[in-house]
């Protein structure tokens, strides 16, 4: 089969992966499942693999094929699954799970002890097949395209993880702020607006941007390139500030709003990544808020996001590019020139 493969670390997206033909995955134990990709969305945390910013956290040995966020087909199932069989159309949570340690008998997944992660430390899901096992599969439904649906495996997940904690501390009236409304956060502002019935204001730098999110449920919108963002949700929330912000740009400068931004008790959740937190210990004392990561989700609120998805409540917008297409789509990310989500179909 053909894969899209990193060889080298690099910098420069023009040559990034390589199409190597390798062989099929087999089920070769008995909760192994093995899916023809049909949809393997393109994240921003794929370019930072490809510049090697993931080996000081995780282990990786190249060549490997990235990708992970997969959705496609059941062609093969180990002697114990029961859960699906072939034919089926599913998602793939990102990780594979031992469902024995601690930390999975505790619903947390993404801490599992055993953790596998295709696309990040196994083969992922730019390649005609996939492996990955039971724990990780969830039946699509009916209707539900799993090229459109692929991206919601990692981007989708993940916005809804941060938006779910943000939506539990979040009362009618209040104010929760989204930074930036590319890939993930046109899917968090959709869920926001579905979970919540709090003002929600949305910042980006792009026109376009934020005419999404005026169509997508923002009651406010701001660009932080003409307007002085502290002074801006002061004015929107009377002051108050806003009780939960949700950053899917995660740079210094959009980290460094919360003290101004923040209302007493509140959260910035940190989605995005590649900045950094500067804030005196002071800040976060008077003002009594937190920062608060996230790291994907859970398998269980991947399926409660196939139902807003399935209700009609979340859509995607997507790109869809061919596996040859693979370093082109690199280079566009990389530059800011898609927007929603991209979306390789291997097959």
């Amino acid at each position: 089969m053909e894969a899209a493969r990193l060889h080298e670390y690099t910098e420069d997206m023009e040559d990034a992966l390589q199409i190597d033909d390798v062989d099929r995955p087999e089920a070769s134990r008995s909760n192994h499942v093995v899916v023809k990709v049909r949809g393997a969305g393109w994240c921003q945390t794929d370019n930072h693999v490809i510049e090697g910013m993931w080996t000081d956290y995780v282990e990786q040995e190249l060549p490997m094929t990235l990708g992970h966020e997969n959705a496609g087909e059941v062609v093969e199932v180990g002697s114990e699954v029961r859960t699906v069989e072939e034919g089926d159309t599913v998602i793939c949570h990102p990780v594979m799970t031992c469902g024995q340690c601690r930390q999975c008998r505790l619903g947390e997944d993404m801490y599992c002890e055993n953790v596998q992660f295709p696309g990040l430390t196994t083969d992922g899901g730019f390649a005609e097949y996939l492996l990955t096992n039971e724990r990780a599969v969830i039946p699509l439904p009916d209707g539900v395209d799993p090229v459109d649906i692929a991206p919601h495996a990692d981007a989708g997940i993940t916005a809804y993880h941060a938006v779910k904690k943000a939506a539990r501390e979040l009362n009618p009236g209040d104010h929760a702020v989204v930074i930036g409304v590319g890939g993930l956060g046109h899917i968090g502002l959709q869920c926001l607006d579905a979970m919540s019935a709090a003002e929600i204001t949305a910042l980006d730098v792009k026109a376009d941007a934020r005419d999404l999110a005026d169509g997508l449920g923002a009651h406010h919108t701001v660009d932080p390139n003409s307007e002085d963002v502290p002074d801006t949700i002061t004015d929107i929330t009377d002051g108050a500030g806003a009780e939960q912000v949700i950053d899917f740009v995660g740079a210094d400068e959009t980290t460094g709003y919360a003290p101004d931004i923040v209302a007493p008790g509140g959260d910035h959740h940190i989605v995005g990544y590649g900045g950094h937190v500067h804030e005196p210990s002071q800040s976060l004392v008077d003002g009594e808020f937190a920062y608060r990561g996230t790291l994907v989700g859970r398998y269980t609120e991947l399926q409660e996001l196939v139902k807003l998805v399935e209700r009609g409540d979340v859509t995607l917008h997507t790109t869809r590019y061919d596996l040859d297409d693979i370093n082109s789509v690199a280079e566009k990310l990389e530059h800011g020139e898609i927007e929603g989500r991209a979306v390789i179909m291997p097959t």
